[in-house]
């Protein structure tokens, strides 16, 4: 799963943080996009890993019937979303901190989680890769079916969808090309 054995360490004590909105399945995914934007884009493995394992866990704090007024198509209340970044901040500060990470790393990594949704631009090239690794995720197979679901939405409806956000959502020419490849699949698959 993760190259060191801090990451691991602090991917243990992010898991009961993930069992929910299929999170789980989401870091998975979001992790290995990862690690192919650190190694085609460049950028710091310290800040990107850690901060991709960790920027999910405030949705533990929001209650899962409140989740997609948060966000999705059919959000009606963002506030939500910005508390999920919130509580994330504070439960991945004392992650970090329980596991003995640098300090000056937890501030850029916890300035990353902060805004990793609601913040239009990019901070640094770390959160542009947190950002991206995040977003590629729903074009992936697995995380369109959790999208589709989750949206009740038509595959149709779902391709719309990412079709309507792939010239937005990306800030690397790599994610951006990934994500065209992974939609073409997607087309291919629904007909």
């Amino acid at each position: 799963m993760t190259d060191r054995p801090v990451f691991e360490q602090i991917y243990q004590l992010t898991r009961p943080y993930l069992n929910t909105r299929r999170n789980d399945v989401h870091v998975d995914i979001s992790l290995q996009f990862a690690h192919k934007l650190l190694k085609a884009e460049g950028g710091q493995e310290s800040i990107v890993i850690p901060a991709i394992i960790l920027h999910d866990v405030g949705w533990k704090k929001v209650p899962e019937a409140l989740h997609l007024k948060a966000f999705g198509p059919k959000a009606t209340s963002p506030e939500l979303n910005r508390t999920h970044e919130e509580e994330g901040v504070k439960i991945a500060g004392a992650i970090l901190s329980n596991v003995q990470y640098d300090k000056e790393e937890i501030s850029e990594i916890l300035k990353i989680i902060d805004g990793h949704d609601s913040r239009k631009k990019a901070i640094s090239l770390n959160d542009q890769i947190v950002k991206d690794a995040d977003k590629l995720s729903r074009y992936t197979q697995k995380g369109f079916e959790i999208d589709n679901r989750r949206f009740e939405e038509t595959a149709a409806e779902g391709l719309n969808r990412l079709r309507k956000y792939i010239n937005h959502w990306f800030f690397t020419q790599t994610a951006y090309r990934i994500a065209k490849d992974e939609l073409k699949k997607r087309e291919k698959e629904v007909g």
